[in-house]
Formats: C-alpha cells, structure tokens, sequence
C-alpha cells in the first residue's frame, strides 16, 4: 500500500500544479511532511521511532506509539493485545538499552522516574528498576541479553513484520477509489496485452484452417512476422496474401486507400472484423480427414514445434491439442507455503489456506480482488466451502474445532468441538443438499505437532463423524474397519449419496450415505491415501497414494483396477523445497492433488514447475499429458479446475505461497 500511496500523493502534486492550486499544494506538503502514517510505509514507521530514541525524546516516543495504537492497534481482535503489549515493553527497553549503552545516564534516571507510575505494578518490569544502579549492567546475565546486536535486530524485525502483515491483512479505512489507480493502469495494460496474444493467436488459427481447406499437407510453421505488425484496419487484406512480398506491398497499398476512405466505409469495416473475431472464436477449425497427411505426425512434435513459433500462451496448437492456455495470472497475496486452495460451487470466489494459518478469500473475475482476510490463532489443517449456501466457509484446526465462516458479513457464525482426543480436523466435506457435512478428526503424531514433514509410519487412530449444519449437532460417527484410522480426504458424488474416503492404512471406503454403513473397502495402496475423487459418470473412483501411483477403481467390483498410471513424485508429494546452505523444507499433501475438467476426460494434477493436464485413455498408458501450465518457481502442492462453458480456469498453488490462474479455452471436436 505504501509505494501506492506515494504515487498517488504525486499524481494530486501535478493536479494542482495543473490547475494552479498553490495554496492548496503548499499546505499539502506541509502535512505529508508531518504525516504521522508515514503514507504507510513500515520502513518509515521504524525510523522515525529510532529516531525518537536515538534523540532520547521519550514524550515523542510515547506520543507516536500513542498515535499508532489508537490508530491502527486499537482496530485489531483481543488476541492480539498480548502482542501489542510486548511490542511496546520491548520498544520502551530498546529506549533504556540505548540511554546507558550512550552513556547518557540522566535519560535513564528521567525514563523511571516518568515512567513509574506506570510501570511499576507491570511484572516485566519489577526487577529493572535497579537497572540504574548497577555498576556494569551488559554484564549482569539478568540484563545482558538486552545489550547484544541480536536483541535488537530481533526486536526490530519483529515490529516491522507485525506492522507489515497488519496493513496487508486489516482494511483500516475504506481505501480510496484514486488508491486503486495504479492496479488499474496495470490491470488494463495487462488485458490489452493479452487481447494482443489473442488477436495473433486467433488469425494463425483462421491462416492454418485455410490451408487445410485447401487440401495441403499440414506443416508445423512459425507464426508468420507480418501478423505481429499488421495494422488493425487492414487485417482482412490476408485473406489474399501469398507470400512476404505480396503480403507487404499489399498491406503497404490497403493503408494508403484506408487513409483515403471516408469515414462510415472504415467504421464499416472495423464491424466486419470483430464479427470475423466473434465467429473464430466461438467455432473451433475444422480437423483436416485423415487422407489429406501423407505421413503420420507426431502429435507431440506438434506441440513443441509450434510452442516454439511464438504463439504464447496456447503451449502449442495441434489437431490433437484440447486446450489453449489464454493467459496466466498470479495471487501473491500469501507468505508460506499453501495447504488448501479451493473455488466455491459458483466459481465466483477462491479461500486459500497457508501453512501459517493466514486464510484468503479472494475473487478472479473480473480482477484479482481480495473479499476477506482470516487469521487463526490456532493451526489450520483443512478447509472446504459449504455448497449452500455457498458463502459459507467450514475451516477445520488443530486443537478439535470446526468453524462455520460467513465469507459475506466476515463473521464466525459457529465453533464446533469434535473430539479433545482426535483434534486434528484431516478432512471436510459438505454433502451436496448442504445438510450436513463430514469430518475427519485424527489423533496427533507422535510429535504432537502439526507435520510438514513426512508423518510417521505408525497407523494413527482417527474418527469419521457426521454433522448437521443447521442444528450444528453431531449426528453418528462411522465405523471403520479393520480399525479406526485417520482420514485423509473424503469425497461426496454429485448427489450425496455416495461417500468415498482415503485412508492412512491406504484402504478406500465407499460409504452408502442412505444407511449411513460402508458399503465396501479394499486397499487400494502401499502407504497412504493422500487424495481421491469420483469419476465423471460416478463409475469408478480415482486416488492417488504414497505410492505414487494414480489408479482408477471399479466401484461395482470391489477392488477391481482399470486403470494404473506412476506419476512422478513432485505429482504426489512428499512435496520439498530446496534453499540456500541445504535448507529444505518438507510438506505432505493435504490438498487436492488432482482434479477433473467439466467432462471428466482431462485431469489437472501437481508438478514441480506447475499444473500438468493429461487426457484419460482408458488404456495403457492410462494418461497421456497434453498440457504443462507451468508459471510456477516452486513445487505445487494442490489443484482446482472451475469450469464455465468453454472457458475454465484452472487453479495451482504452490510451496512459494503463489497461487497462478490460467485460463484455457477448450477445443471442441
């Protein structure tokens, strides 16, 4: 928000300027120069406080945290008051350190004398009162903590973070119209780059169609230099271009008769073309018949051949390729890792889970625009959108607590105790009539604390538990057999009555949701069930396990394979991020691993560099990859695909906290 609030304080500078407000442009340099919020820049804030203290100006320093906390900290929850307060205990210690490691020793006496009042019936502060009358305190082991470098940059960085998550994630004032102008002019800048992509891509489309029509053999070509340079008026004259030559004297002598014509002739004009975008747009190019190739292509050959030609953002087009990527954009509104990352049944709204339990719910069409920040002071292990209403947000902890969100009025509407003994929340998953809602509730590890790492191969006691979402009562608890295991994913089909889990012990279970038994279970991999999902006629199921492999099961013969692809680990998880001095970081899955397109023949699943979409063959190999999204600098550890129409967006979020949106625009056949 800084660096925004700086541009626009320049933008009303020239307005004034402009319209000769002297007067007006005087006073408003005289309060930025006094401006208390420092336009919102926490390296700002920082300074001026040193600067209170290096000075020993202790009314300053008083008055300024003052000024913050009615301003800014008086806004936040109860919860975080203990923060506060240590914030401002450290900040007055911070003040003293300095008055003695100067040697000023007056400052020091004035601070206790001043401050006695109020500090004397404060615990932290009890035995520092005889700080002035040690001889050689930075040798005391009471004090000497307090006069190393280390306190102080600790210290420091503590308060600019604070700060910094505090204006990202709270809405202090109703934010100005003018402050979105910058997101604005980026956003538009944006958009017409893309509309430019389009443009190329949509005329190579109508070029290759024409010479398929033609009956020539297809040839993997770049896309021609003259399309990218062409001007707009004249873009129909190539329809009779041949070659480069004629291509150019011909655009060279439709310019100079465009400049000549009158007015309602171009205008003309201009509408005969977007109706040509219009129909290339909503008509895919037909497929040229078998017989017209002489020599079978290589489909992905194809692909790479034309991916190298320029056209950006399709990843290649071919006769055989399903989807073109339109455009890719990015949500960094995250500081760690993500765990969950799911669109409502309307495909309106996105909430997005980071490790550090910082929860956003944010929309992408038509901008990238954050509706609501949720920050929990307990860990967060699993998230799931209630389908209605679909406002509703169930964010499960782990300290045994459901929570109903309402993403509308930003409110907890209810906290649901499971289980003190199974606290961690695994799984949710609403039931498509929105009745009610299953949770998985598991013990906690060995450690007892939530993992990143790769969890234990010790079975882990775990419960399946229904609930009523409007009662907001349990209403059974499910068996599991041979024993009760923890759960990790559940799955509803399209009309509730189906229930489909995986498990620690790697065992699937089908759950007949009418009489509320497992209706039958096989094991279904070596390790654990990290994610599993329906087909699209509701046949079969599909999982992915510990194993790494991505199976379809036959839900009518129990434990009957059909198909059985091994995907490559950074589909599967373990997930690890690799940094500098051999860091790395380890996180298991917990979201979504793979995800269907709106027929259920394309699947989206997770990679190191992005999402990766194969097409389902129903034969060996059972997936056959006809898309890398990518975008990605870290591995992605869950996907979800919204489809609308014949544009979708796919959804990929990542190790890095970012989370990229592309937009395809699938190829009927």
């Amino acid at each position: 928000m800084g660096s925004a609030v700086e541009r626009t304080d320049e933008h009303v500078r020239e307005y004034l300027v402009y319209r000769g407000f002297t007067n007006t442009l005087k006073h408003l340099d005289t309060e930025i120069k006094t401006d208390k919020e420092k336009g919102f820049r926490v390296d700002k804030i920082i300074d001026q406080l040193q600067q209170f203290i290096q000075s020993f100006d202790l009314f300053g320093l008083k008055d300024y945290w003052l000024y913050l906390d009615r301003r800014l900290f008086s806004r936040l929850e109860d919860v975080y008051r203990s923060t506060v307060n240590k914030l401002r205990t450290s900040l007055y210690r911070y003040y003293v350190i300095n008055t003695i490691q100067k040697g000023n020793l007056e400052k020091t006496h004035e601070f206790f004398q001043k401050q006695a009042l109020e500090l004397q019936g404060q615990v932290e502060w009890r035995d520092w009162f005889i700080l002035p009358f040690i001889p050689a305190p930075e040798q005391n082991p009471a004090f000497s903590p307090y006069f190393s470098r280390q306190w102080a940059d600790t210290f420091l960085v503590s308060l600019h973070n604070f700060l910094s998550v505090l204006f990202q994630c709270m809405h202090i004032l109703e934010k100005p119209v003018l402050l979105s102008f910058d997101a604005e002019v980026q956003k538009m800048t944006s958009l017409l780059e893309d509309n430019e992509q389009l443009r190329q891509l949509l005329f190579a489309l109508q070029t290759e169609s024409r010479d398929q029509r033609d009956g020539d053999e297809m040839v993997h070509h770049k896309l021609p230099a003259y399309v990218q340079n062409m001007d707009r008026l004249g873009d129909t004259e190539l329809q009779a271009s041949s070659g480069e030559q004629l291509v150019s004297s011909q655009s060279q002598q439709s310019a100079n008769q465009a400049t000549n014509q009158p007015t309602h002739l171009r205008h003309k004009r201009i509408q005969d073309h977007e109706k040509e975008r219009k129909e290339l747009f909503s008509k895919p190019p037909p497929q040229p018949p078998a017989e017209t190739s002489s020599e079978p292509t290589d489909s992905s050959s194809s692909v790479n051949s034309r991916s190298s030609g320029g056209i950006t953002g399709g990843g290649g087009l071919s006769a055989e390729q399903p989807f073109i990527k339109l455009s890719q954009e990015e949500y960094g509104e995250h500081h760690s890792s993500i765990m969950h990352c799911r669109v409502d049944c309307s495909g309106r709204r996105v909430a997005s889970l980071d490790v550090d339990g910082v929860i956003k719910v944010w929309s992408f069409n038509p901008i990238l625009q954050t509706k609501a920040t949720i920050m929990s002071k307990s860990p967060l292990l699993s998230l799931e959108w209630a389908t209605k209403p679909d406002r509703l947000l169930l964010l499960g902890s782990g300290v045994g607590t459901v929570r109903l969100y309402d993403t509308d009025t930003k409110k907890n509407l209810y906290e649901m105790n499971i289980d003190e003994t199974h606290p961690r929340i695994l799984s949710l998953a609403c039931s498509p009539s929105g009745s009610s809602f299953v949770c998985s509730a598991a013990a906690l590890s060995r450690s007892g604390n939530v993992e990143l790492v790769p969890r234990l191969p010790l079975t882990v006691s775990g419960q399946l538990l229904l609930w009523d979402t409007k009662t907001v009562k349990q209403q059974l608890q499910f068996s599991l057999e041979p024993e009760p295991v923890a759960i990790n994913c559940t799955a509803f089909n399209h009309n509730g009555n189906l229930l489909v889990t995986g498990a620690a012990d790697g065992v699937i279970r089908l759950f007949d949701m009418q009489r509320y038994e497992s209706a039958m279970s096989w094991r279904a991999h070596d390790g654990e069930v990290y994610s599993v999902e329906f087909s699209y006629d509701e046949n079969t199921v599909f999982s992915i396990g510990e194993d790494g492999k991505f199976i379809q099961w036959n839900i009518h013969r129990c434990g009957v394979k059909q198909s059985e692809q091994l995907l490559p680990q950074d589909a599967t998880g373990p997930f690890v991020l690799s940094g500098y001095s051999g860091y790395k970081q380890v996180q298991v899955p917990r979201g979504r691993l793979f995800t269907f397109d709106s027929e259920g023949q394309h699947v989206l699943t997770c990679s190191s560099s992005g999402g990766v979409i194969y097409r389902l063959t129903n034969g060996e190999p059972a997936l056959e990859s006809v898309l890398s999204l990518g975008g990605h600098k870290a591995p992605v550890v869950t996907v979800d695909w919204c489809s609308a129409v014949d544009c979708g967006t796919c959804l990929t979020a990542s190790m890095d906290g970012k989370i990229k949106l592309s937009t395809l625009l699938a190829q009927k056949s």
